[in-house]
């Protein structure tokens, strides 16, 4: 069983930044590939970024390519998300998961173990 802790959202101008960590907690987690999904009311879980079990792959969705970097300290058992020039519709809660396998996975179906989520909020 894995244990995910999300933390780092709170309330940001547009344009500023935030850095969400994701500590796990459980099995190894070296041996994870995690990733952050975001959801906001009355719409479906959105991927945003992915990052591989050995961190050499990473991934993201078009809109935050460029401003989103996704990380891992595996010493730590964390997992991380610098944002970057946030915009107000990056305004969501976030969410990390875990996949105990190699590669990497861009959708929620194929995640194993969820955090419980921390909300991001961009304000104009």
């Amino acid at each position: 069983q894995v244990q995910l802790v999300e933390s780092g959202g709170g309330l940001v101008q547009a344009g500023g930044s935030l850095r969400l960590s994701c500590a796990a907690s459980g099995r190894t987690f070296s041996r994870y590939a995690m990733g952050w999904f975001r959801q906001t009311p009355g719409k479906e879980r959105e991927f945003v970024a992915a990052i591989s079990w050995s961190g050499a792959s990473t991934y993201y969705t078009p809109s935050v390519k460029g401003r989103f970097t996704i990380s891992e300290d595996n010493a730590k058992n964390t997992v991380y998300l610098q944002m970057n020039s946030l915009k107000p519709e990056d305004t969501a809660v976030y969410s990390c998961a875990a996949k105990i396998s190699t590669g990497i996975y861009f959708n929620s179906y194929q995640y194993d173990y969820w955090g419980q989520g921390t909300q991001v909020t961009v304000s104009s």
